[in-house]
């Protein structure tokens, strides 16, 4: 009887072992969609780089709650999932946003390989952070998402001025201590924020439909939503600094 038991045992501990590591599989496969939507860059084909992107996307906003659901740091304390969920984010968030926007020239030579410059630079160093979230869960500091702005970039079609004074104004808010939303972790406002960043992905698909050729109510929704999520975490920053 205690044999059996200990067989059992053994047989639901490997069944742990293999459901974690399938979920390390299913962010490592955020790897093959980056490979592919760098392949669409290099081809030009930009609406179906981002929609890599966007499959990526969607693999790393269910991956971690599965993780933490099944405690894959405690079944697999040899694998780390935050190093292969960073590896993948710069990929996805960071460098091929990059090169896409250095190959469309949307902001103009030379300022195209500048912005690139700096996106890349200045991610890597957020990456390396140790401070990077906060116990609210909002990132300190803007938290590299390129891909939302890049994508927002071809959408919108602002002026070279006006994308490059972005890139700026982004890069800068990477070093400051500002929070900046984490749509899904961050508990306050957690309904409201999800529904804005699901109108923002709907419009999102629209645009890409549209081969990023969409009616102005398009463009106006994904720039009043993404101005949204791009700010609430420092406006709520500050009201809980009046109140103090």
């Amino acid at each position: 009887t205690n044999r059996s038991g200990h067989l059992m045992a053994d047989a639901v501990r490997n069944i742990d072992k293999w459901r974690a590591f399938g979920v390390h599989l299913l962010t490592a496969s955020g790897a093959f969609l980056a490979f592919m939507s760098l392949i669409a860059a290099g081809e030009g084909r930009w609406v179906a780089m981002f929609g890599w992107l966007g499959l990526a996307l969607f693999v790393d906003g269910i991956d971690g709650p599965m993780a933490r659901k099944i405690e894959i740091k405690r079944i697999l304390p040899n694998w780390s999932g935050d190093v292969l969920d960073a590896v993948i984010d710069y990929a996805t968030f960071v460098m091929i946003p990059a090169v896409g926007l250095y190959l469309s020239g949307l902001i103009g030579e030379p300022w195209s390989g500048v912005a690139a410059a700096l996106i890349v630079i200045s991610s890597a160093i957020y990456y390396a952070d140790t401070r990077m979230k906060t116990k609210a869960n909002y990132f300190r500091g803007f938290p590299v998402a390129w891909n939302m702005v890049v994508f927002t970039f071809f959408a919108v079609q602002p002026s070279q001025a006006v994308a490059f004074g972005f890139v700026v104004l982004c890069t800068v808010a990477t070093f400051l201590p500002i929070q900046f939303l984490h749509p899904v972790r961050v508990v306050r406002l957690r309904l409201v924020n999800l529904s804005i960043f699901a109108v923002w992905s709907v419009l999102g698909l629209i645009a890409l439909f549209n081969n990023f050729d969409s009616p102005d109510w398009v463009r106006w929704g994904l720039v009043l939503s993404g101005l949204y999520l791009f700010a609430i975490g420092g406006v709520v920053q500050l009201l809980d600094r009046r109140r103090r």
